[in-house]
């Protein structure tokens, strides 16, 4: 039997009203769970860049136990009362750069809570497709790299999607960011793949067919080591002054 127009279109409206009730029910009962996952995730990528990561509920275990955070203005001064994983990057990132409200984690020692022996610093910023974003952790002494963690959003697959890779994110580890005159330089990671750069302590090996991408990251590390680069001048130079 042939139903009339507004019959089906009765039916659709309802449907419509029924499906779209279904899921924004299911939207609320699950945004919780979706919250704890991505800060759950957050917590490892901070740890992947300092130290193994374990599995499971021992990640929260050593988030709590060895992770430190805060947060800090352009000057390098610290924003009280911020919980550090409440500030998002992308909305800091269309701020001017000495406007940002800018995290900081520290990675503290397993024996001696007042030792630090990482801090990691969060990046954002815009490759080739769209955004990009990361972790960077430096030594103690503020300079040199211990790790890296990018991640992206639309890069191209097996292109400037590997950004992502062990492999790629490995050749920041040992690179230094301020140049021997102790003048903020960052790293660069330089056009074209297969350089061996083991000897240059401010560039990195390149992607084949993602120099757009490359480019996106160079700016992205520079912009954000300018923004943090008065915090990590005071603790250079703080460090080098309990040494001597």
């Amino acid at each position: 039997m042939r139903q009339s127009n507004l019959y089906i279109i009765v039916y659709a409206a309802i449907l419509t009203a029924v499906c779209g009730g279904l899921l924004a029910f299911a939207s609320i009962s699950l945004k919780d769970k979706q919250e704890a996952n991505v800060a759950l995730e957050q917590k490892s990528n901070i740890l992947a860049t300092v130290t193994e990561v374990p599995e499971g509920p021992k990640v929260e275990e050593l988030y709590a136990k060895r992770i430190r955070g805060f947060v800090i203005d352009f000057k390098g001064d610290v924003v009280p009362n911020l919980d550090p994983a409440k500030v998002v990057a992308a909305v800091e990132y269309k701020k001017q750069p000495d406007q940002r409200l800018l995290p900081v984690y520290e990675f503290i020692s397993d024996t001696d809570p007042n030792k630090v022996e990482a801090v990691v610093l969060p990046v954002f910023g815009f490759g080739l497709w769209n955004n990009i974003w990361g972790f960077v952790a430096l030594d103690s002494d503020f300079n040199t790299v211990r790790g890296v963690k990018f991640a992206h959003t639309g890069e191209t697959p097996g292109l400037g999607a590997r950004i992502e890779s062990a492999e790629i994110q490995d050749r920041y580890k040992g690179k230094r960011i301020f140049d021997q005159n102790d003048v903020l330089v960052s790293i660069i990671m330089m056009k074209g793949e297969g350089t061996n750069y083991s000897g240059e302590h401010h560039k990195v090996d390149g992607m084949s067919g993602a120099t757009l991408t490359g480019k996106g990251v160079n700016n992205m590390l520079q912009d954000y080591f300018s923004c943090y680069k008065t915090y990590l001048e005071k603790n250079r130079k703080n460090l080098a002054q309990t040494n001597l």
